[in-house]
C-alpha cells in the first residue's frame, strides 16, 4: 500500500462515522473487456472485504448474447469470499458474500419479483393484503440494501437496483474502470462516511 493509500485508510480508520458495511459496485459489458479488468475487480473484493461483509457487483449488458461467457468468467474468479452469480433468466435469491448480477436490470427483477408474488395469490398461497414491502423483499434477486453504490466512468447510474439503493449513497467518479486503484475505492469510503445518511427523511 503508498503513502497515499495508508493517509486515507488512517482517516477511515480514526473517522466517527462508520464505513459501509455492503458495497455495491456498478459496472459495464465493456470494463470487463478491458486488459487487467478481473484481476481488479478481485483487488476491489480484497479492499472492500476490509471494511465491509457483502460486496454486490451489477454488470450492465447491451449484448444478451455475451451473458453466459460473462457468467462463465464470473464465476471462475479467484475471489476471496463465496461469490453468487445471477442472470436474466435467474429468480432465485442470490445469497453470498460475493453477489453479481449479469445483464440482470432492477425493472426486470422488480417485475419478476411482482410476477412471483401475483403467482402466489393466484395459486391462494397468499393473500393480496399480506403483501407489504418485506414480503416484496423476500421475492428479490438481491434483497440486501447496499449502503454505499460506486459508479466508476459516469455520473449516471444503469438500470441498477431500483427498490434496494433507494437509501443507498452514491458514489460517481470519474476515474473509469480499467484505471480505478485501491486510493480511488477509499476515497469512496471516506465520502461515505463523511455523509450524514436520512433514509429518506
Amino acid at each position: 500500500m503508498g503513502l497515499y493509500e495508508r493517509y486515507l485508510a488512517l482517516r477511515i480508520r480514526r473517522h466517527e462515522g462508520d464505513p459501509p458495511d455492503h458495497v455495491a459496485l456498478v459496472i459495464t459489458e465493456r470494463d470487463l473487456l478491458e486488459q487487467g479488468a478481473y484481476e481488479t475487480l478481485i483487488d476491489c473484493f480484497e479492499w472492500a472485504f476490509e471494511y465491509a461483509t457483502r460486496v454486490t457487483v451489477y454488470v450492465s449488458v447491451l449484448d444478451a448474447a455475451a451473458v453466459p461467457t460473462l457468467r462463465r468468467q464470473l464465476e471462475e474468479l479467484d475471489a476471496p469470499r463465496e461469490v453468487a452469480v445471477r442472470g436474466p433468466e435467474d429468480r432465485d435469491p442470490a445469497d453470498a458474500p460475493i453477489q453479481i448480477g449479469i445483464g440482470l436490470g432492477g425493472k426486470h427483477e422488480f417485475t419478476s419479483a411482482v410476477r412471483t408474488l401475483a403467482e402466489g395469490v393466484a395459486a391462494g398461497d397468499l393473500a393480496s393484503e399480506e403483501i407489504d414491502d418485506a414480503e416484496l423483499e423476500r421475492h428479490l434477486i438481491f434483497p440486501d440494501e447496499p449502503d454505499l453504490v460506486i459508479k466508476t466512468g459516469a455520473e449516471r447510474l444503469s438500470d441498477f437496483m431500483i427498490w434496494q439503493s433507494v437509501y443507498s449513497e452514491l458514489y460517481f467518479t470519474d476515474v473509469n474502470w480499467r484505471d480505478f486503484r485501491k486510493r480511488d475505492f477509499l476515497r469512496a469510503v471516506l465520502e461515505f462516511c463523511n455523509r450524514s445518511r436520512r433514509f429518506g427523511q
